[in-house]
């Protein structure tokens, strides 16, 4: 097997006990982004500055008898997260030579722990977009099939780890932006609870959604990501005290006498029969081992699509204000006056998707409509959140498709925003809610596409999900690309 196929668990004992080197390590995954260029899951590569962090870990393995499981272990961060003296872009024009001053607490934590950054992955335009179609750096391909969509908005995250170009990734998720990629990807993806891993650091789309978490080649990477992340953070004031956890213990996979809940709106006419069947059978294996099923209602959930994207919206519409062509960003040189250079600025440095809704949200927040739109979607979210707490009174988990489909082509959905919209019907309650969740690989559908089963649980229950993900992962086990040489 090559040594990039390998989980960082089985990856860190070889660096552990010196059968392979960091540095060794981190140019073999050089290697194959370079090979695999066609994929674009990268925007930026950071070569030189990834064998230096490489070198210092090395150094680090062999002068100290404990080091993080995470020593010598290359990465790919998200292009929304911050890392100081790398260029952060958001893959918008807007921000297309930014580099900023400052790391995010999560890739601090990271370094600290020995991690190898191998560079920036791309993403949909501030992270607006379910296909990683809406960038200035060009389509992500999903590595299962080329001509397919690989999710959004963190598609570079989820394609690079299925194809090997990262041994784990750093997402964000907004509305399904981690959970939905993983599930076109056939990897692990968690959005963790709103408010146990710091957004300092973090570009904003929707401040009250926004969550940045881990995805992974299995569930027990996913665990060990999360001792590295989780935890608070004094310089944002969203983290939560008290909550981080040692995920990795007890990750056993038994479920017994676990009460799962199956909400009859996720299973309903917009579930694909293919993607239906497979979920399905992952159900099964859990019934098999123990845990009890049954059908559950969140009738509200038909109006989390509308109230996810009129609230996302407006926080989105107030949080891009800040560029201006001003103070930093994207400056049209020909404006005349000031109007103009606001006007100018932003006309060509968002694309057509974030303009699309900016101009949404300032409409949802304008006078006169704010109480029909914007205050009637808090409402609804609210009602949602009431739902899922009256639901997790009767059982443990939750568990859901991820997506109605496999991925989708590239280009079918482009520019169809409704379509697209659609595509996260069974992720955005989460966020609403600020519940963990996670997509877990249960199976490929007929095409030989991925298909990633959803686990949602209370509030700071990822020891929980990750638990049943495991035995989700055991019975059926890891999904793995048959790559074309170099992977």
């Amino acid at each position: 097997m090559s040594i990039c196929k390998k989980t960082i668990m089985e990856t860190s004992e070889l660096l552990r006990t010196k059968k392979i080197g960091a540095v060794e390590l981190t140019k073999e995954y050089l290697k194959n982004i370079r090979k695999n260029a066609d994929i674009n899951a990268y925007v930026t590569v950071c070569e030189n500055e990834a064998v230096n962090a490489a070198e210092s870990a090395q150094k680090l393995l062999d002068s100290e008898d404990e080091v993080s499981p995470l020593c010598g272990i290359p990465m790919g961060i998200k292009d929304n997260i911050c890392t100081k003296d790398i260029r952060t872009t958001c893959a918008s024009k807007m921000l297309e030579n930014f580099t900023p001053s400052y790391s995010a607490t999560i890739y601090n934590k990271l370094q600290r722990s020995g991690a190898v950054l191998l560079g920036k992955l791309n993403m949909d335009e501030f992270a607006m977009g379910s296909s990683t179609e809406y960038t200035i750096f060009g389509s992500v391909h999903n590595p299962w099939n080329g001509e397919y969509v690989a999710g959004g908005s963190s598609g570079g995250s989820a394609s690079a780890v299925a194809a090997n170009l990262a041994a784990f990734a750093l997402g964000s998720d907004t509305g399904g932006s981690i959970r939905q990629p993983a599930s076109f990807c056939g990897v692990v993806g968690l959005k963790p609870t709103y408010g146990l891993v710091s957004r300092f650091g973090l570009i904003a789309f929707a401040s009250s959604l926004d969550q940045i978490g881990p995805i992974s080649k299995d569930i027990t990477d996913c665990a060990l990501i999360m001792n590295a992340i989780a935890g608070h953070d004094p310089k944002d004031s969203t983290s939560v005290k008290g909550h981080a956890s040692d995920y990795l213990e007890d990750l056993d996979g038994k479920v017994d006498q676990l009460r799962i809940g199956l909400p009859m709106e996720f299973f309903d006419s917009a579930l694909d029969g293919d993607v239906g069947a497979v979920i399905r059978n992952a159900l099964k294996s859990l019934e098999s081992r123990g845990a009890t099923l049954s059908e559950c209602s969140l009738p509200s959930i038909k109006n989390a699509v509308p109230a996810y994207y009129l609230i996302s919206s407006s926080e989105a519409s107030s949080n891009l204000a800040r560029y201006d062509g001003i103070r930093f960003g994207y400056r049209n040189e020909n404006a005349k006056n000031i109007a103009d250079l606001y006007r100018l600025s932003r006309k060509e440095g968002f694309g057509s998707e974030v303009k699309r809704r900016i101009l949404l949200g300032t409409y949802a927040l304008s006078s006169g409509y704010q109480d029909e739109l914007y205050k009637k979607a808090l409402k609804v979210r609210s009602i949602i959140s009431q739902e899922f707490n009256s639901a997790f009174e009767k059982y443990d988990v939750i568990a859901a498709p991820t997506c109605p489909t496999t991925a989708f082509k590239l280009g079918e959905k482009l520019n169809d925003p409704l379509k697209m919209y659609l595509n996260d019907i069974y992720t955005v309650a989460v966020n609403l809610a600020g519940l963990p969740a996670i997509s877990v690989p249960c199976g490929k559908g007929k095409n030989g596409l991925p298909v990633g089963i959803q686990l949602i649980g209370k509030p700071f229950s990822e020891k929980l999900l990750l638990n049943v993900g495991k035995r989700i992962e055991k019975e059926i086990g890891r999904l793995e690309i048959e790559q074309k040489e170099g992977l």
